[in-house]
């Protein structure tokens, strides 16, 4: 009986516990004057994305790749795109097509009505190369895509550093050899293969000047909201590419914001910042709840 009791106490104990942490979130972006927001691949998943955390999670969504023994790792390598050009665009053009088709999830919705309400609004810094920040209504010049976007075609050479739009592209995969169908997308100044993009493993000719672009952006807005109450707020990045992660406790420390950490597998933050063990929606809307 008391070991019953004395375990009820500390569930209740640890349920108050992440009350706190949900309501410290809610009262710090309240009070914020402008928003960083930074996210992983974890922050796509609950829009119904796949995973790619270890091959299995990659062969889950893609099983023709387990027949052929290849990785995430391996197949996100611009080599393919001279090796098998089919099965190359069979992978990247399966995945235009799904990031298309799919929806944001909610929690995108909410993170812009805390911006709208802050001074400075907010700006986005992600790894994700599905541009659903952009399909969920944040604007295009207030988001770095670090690895770039699959929404943006290069040439494979390439021949030059011209960047433009994968809007025209539609391709057909079959389901069974997970090869292109049809005409694959070619640079309109050589003719050669086009690829996205987007920076792929051992990516020796990836163009960034995109990317680049955005980073000036970012920089500017930085400066602009220097000494007003920035916060960051980071989901769904792990540290297997820390890249995001990295970028988040930077500017947290730079700027001396509070960073509101929502990972449910890699949660851990330095004393001062908040830590939230759950997926991207369940926290977003935990937070909003609190918030109204």
């Amino acid at each position: 009986m008391s070991t019953r009791s004395g375990k009820r106490r500390y569930d209740l104990s640890m349920e108050e516990m992440f009350e706190a942490k949900i309501e410290a979130a809610a009262k710090v972006i309240e009070a914020a004057d402008a928003m960083l927001i930074t996210a992983g691949a974890g922050m796509g998943v609950d829009s119904g994305l796949p995973d790619f955390r270890g091959n299995q999670g990659f062969w889950k969504a893609y099983p023709p790749f387990e027949r052929l023994g290849v990785s995430f790792i391996d197949m996100a390598n611009p080599t393919w795109f001279q090796r098998d050009p089919e099965l190359a665009w069979g992978f990247y053009g399966h995945r235009l097509n799904l990031y298309r088709n799919t929806p944001p999830h909610d929690g995108f919705r909410r993170i812009m009505n805390w911006a709208a309400r802050t001074e400075f609004g907010c700006f986005v810094f992600t790894s994700n190369v599905d541009g659903h920040f952009q399909s969920a209504g944040f604007e295009d010049e207030r988001i770095i895509e670090c690895h770039g976007s699959i929404h943006h075609l290069q040439c494979c050479q390439p021949c030059t550093r011209e960047i433009w739009s994968a809007e025209p592209v539609d391709l057909a995969v079959d389901a069974e050899s997970f090869n292109a169908v049809g005409h694959l997308p070619s640079c309109s100044r050589c003719g050669a293969l086009a690829r996205p993009n987007v920076l792929m493993f051992g990516d020796w000719n990836w163009v960034p000047q995109r990317t680049t672009s955005q980073e000036r952006r970012l920089a500017t807005w930085l400066e602009h909201v220097a000494g007003s109450r920035l916060v960051v707020i980071e989901l769904g990045a792990g540290t297997a590419v820390p890249t995001v992660r990295m970028t988040s406790e930077h500017l947290a420390s730079r700027f001396g914001a509070t960073l509101v950490r929502i990972n449910p597998r890699e949660p851990q933050v330095s004393a001062g910042h908040i830590s939230l063990p759950l997926g991207a929606l369940e926290s977003l809307q935990s937070i909003d709840k609190h918030m109204q």
